[in-house]
């Protein structure tokens, strides 16, 4: 066994091949694991930026266009049997529960009505934050986790390398550097899914904020008029 190794390792010094994919072939099992999940989630966190993005960026065009209609519609009655039944706009959909909820309690007093309404703007702004944040965690776990998964694949194809190295007692930099490479390459993945996932959570983060802090203008606006 001790001797299969050693050949192996021998066999090394000849490597000139450090593409990405041939790193990827001679990495061990754990490594490749390694690399297959920093992968993985690479992907799905591109995939989730892209959505996230489109997504605040028709939120945002629609949520303008709702709040230009409202303020130059003759009244709120008016603009709520003038929207569509369903609407993508998450501060349409508000307006709608609340214009609901308001017409509902046309016959309770005044403070009733409002406690009602204000109550329901409440609920549906806190059910539409939700779904707008959804997957948020994802992208804040893979940017603290993965380097430190990155880093136990370069671990874990350092410790393989030296071990291979005392079997076969050659210390030459052509049988140290392929392995070494290949143990590296786990943690440059891992860097490379974290560091976008990071900056795309803390600049959804603060679109959401802003987003909720526009709700919450509107709804204040629209409980006073009520």
């Amino acid at each position: 066994m001790e001797q299969q190794i050693a050949t192996e390792v021998v066999g090394l010094g000849g490597v000139n091949d450090f593409s990405l994919w041939q790193l990827f072939i001679r990495a061990d099992f754990v490594v490749k694991s390694v690399i297959l999940i920093l992968m993985a989630s690479s992907v799905y966190s591109w995939a989730l930026i892209f959505n996230k993005y489109q997504l605040f960026k028709k939120i945002n065009l629609s949520t303008t266009e709702f709040e230009n209609k409202f303020w130059k519609a003759k009244s709120a009655e008016s603009l709520n049997n003038s929207l569509p039944a369903k609407s993508i706009d998450p501060l349409t959909k508000i307006f709608q529960l609340a214009m609901t909820e308001l017409i509902k309690t046309k016959s309770k007093s005044s403070a009733v009505q409002s406690a009602r309404v204000e109550r329901i703007i409440e609920i549906s702004t806190d059910k539409e934050i939700k779904e707008i944040e959804k997957n948020f965690t994802f992208l804040a776990t893979v940017g603290s986790t993965a380097p430190f998964i990155g880093l136990f694949g370069t671990v874990w194809g350092i410790m393989n390398s030296f071990q291979s190295i005392a079997i076969s007692r050659n210390t030459s930099l052509a049988i140290v550097a392929p392995g070494i490479a290949e143990a590296l390459f786990a943690t440059a993945l891992g860097l490379l899914a974290a560091i976008p996932a990071v900056v795309a959570y803390n600049k959804f983060n603060s679109d959401s904020k802003k987003y909720v802090s526009r709700v919450e203008n509107f709804s204040k606006r629209f409980l006073s008029i009520i």
